[in-house]
């Protein structure tokens, strides 16, 4: 049975340069194009990411995304680097993974718009505001939570709004969150995060934030990492229990998947990396869940999303 996979997350390029030998396709961490064979059609979000903390962050985010650019030339008829939904239907079309660019943490590109439009010319098409660490633009879930947007913060959404570009919340603290709904006006993305309902964490969304999301037609993908789904031991239940309180608030079109990928360090039980996502599904279905439920869960939800902002 082929299973379609649209998954939100993934920090696969930092790790490759840990591992610079090694390639998309081969990865030996918890992302693989070579291990995910069940997955058709297939098509990921990379993230380029590194800590903020450290004095050649912004070099090694460049270095990132130059390397996404070479690995799509290295395996040109098994990756496509996409800007747009449209490209991305061709891509998965012609059997290829879609995969698009994001940058976690704003602060990768100075915080500026500048650097942003750059960004957007090298083909990233999703930014999140802040990672962990609060910046110029605005606090974190878990650094200076009560600052929301600055000017410039709300400058820099905007011009993201202008140029067709996807905000991602997923770090972002809970006043930044109120006004980037205020701004966008329209659907944006927290690419890897659960339910605080669920199990409470300032990772994870309220169910306010949650509706929120669904009004303006955004998506939330669910986070593998089990430090946000659950005390230990954490099982795929919590998974399914994040999942059908976001479906419980009557997000059947707009919950994804954002599993972390090589981001995270710890895993449900029996999960090693996103090949398993193709068991979840197959442990939904043992569970009664529609098949059609599970293509909105596994593909549509994030495809809509993208389609319906990332159009230049």
């Amino acid at each position: 049975m082929n299973i379609p996979l649209f998954d939100g997350h993934c920090d696969a390029l930092y790790k490759l340069m840990a591992t610079p030998d090694q390639h998309l396709t081969d990865s030996d961490g918890q992302w693989s194009l070579d291990r995910c064979q069940r997955f058709v059609p297939q098509a990921q979000i990379f993230a380029v990411f590194a800590d903020s903390a450290q004095p050649d962050a912004n070099a090694q985010a460049a270095w990132q995304i130059q390397r996404m650019h070479q690995e799509c030339a290295l395996a040109p008829d098994r990756i496509a680097l996409c800007t747009t939904g449209t490209q991305a239907e061709e891509a998965v079309a012609a059997r290829k993974l879609a995969a698009f660019l994001s940058v976690e943490g704003a602060e990768l590109l100075d915080c500026s718009l500048e650097t942003l439009r750059w960004a957007q010319g090298q083909g990233v098409r999703i930014v999140h505001p802040t990672w962990n660490h609060a910046n110029v633009l605005s606090g974190s879930h878990c650094d200076q939570p009560e600052r929301g947007l600055s000017q410039q913060g709300r400058r820099f959404v905007s011009e993201m709004v202008s140029l067709g570009m996807l905000v991602d919340v997923s770090h972002l603290s809970e006043a930044g969150f109120w006004d980037v709904v205020e701004l966008v006006q329209g659907p944006f993305l927290a690419s890897h995060s659960n339910s605080q309902s669920a199990f409470f964490h300032t990772r994870n969304l309220t169910d306010r934030q949650f509706t929120a999301i669904m009004k303006y037609r955004g998506v939330v993908g669910l986070n593998a990492y089990a430090r946000f789904l659950g005390d230990d031991p954490v099982t795929t239940a919590d998974l399914r229990r994040h999942l059908e309180h976001f479906l419980a608030l009557g997000g059947t079109e707009n919950v994804a998947l954002g599993g972390d990928w090589d981001g995270c360090d710890q895993l449900p039980e029996g999960f090693t990396g996103i090949w398993n996502w193709a068991d979840f599904y197959e442990e939904l279905l043992r569970c009664n869940y529609p098949e059609s439920l599970l293509r909105d869960l596994f593909w549509n939800n994030l495809m809509r999303t993208v389609k319906t902002v990332c159009i230049m």
